[in-house]
C-alpha cells in the first residue's frame, strides 16, 4: 500500500437532506516493471467511478430525469426531490 486519500461523493437525499459519503480510497504500488503506471487507486465497484463526484445511484437517477424531462423541467424535478443537478450542497 502506497497511501490513501479521502473522497466525498454525493448520494441521493434522505428525508430532504443532502447526503455526502466519506470514502477512504487506498493507493497501491505496482511492482510490475512493464506497467506504465506505478501507483493506482482501489475503486469501489457499483459505488463510484474514477474522478466521479456522485455515487452511481445519484448519477443514474439524474440521467433518468434528464432523459425523461430534459432542460428546465428536469432541473425543477431534481430540485423538488433534493438533488439539484448543477450545484453541490
Amino acid at each position: 500500500m502506497h497511501g490513501s486519500y479521502l473522497r466525498f461523493p454525493r448520494d441521493l437525499p434522505v428525508v430532504g437532506k443532502c447526503v455526502v459519503v466519506s470514502l477512504r480510497v487506498r493507493r497501491f504500488v505496482c511492482v510490475e516493471e512493464s506497467r506504465p503506471r506505478k501507483t493506482f487507486a482501489g475503486q469501489v465497484p457499483g459505488l463510484t467511478r474514477r474522478f466521479g463526484r456522485r455515487t452511481e445511484r445519484l448519477r443514474s437517477t439524474l440521467v433518468s430525469v434528464g432523459l425523461a424531462l430534459a432542460g428546465r423541467a428536469g432541473a425543477r424535478m431534481t430540485d423538488a426531490f433534493g438533488a439539484p443537478a448543477g450545484t453541490l450542497c
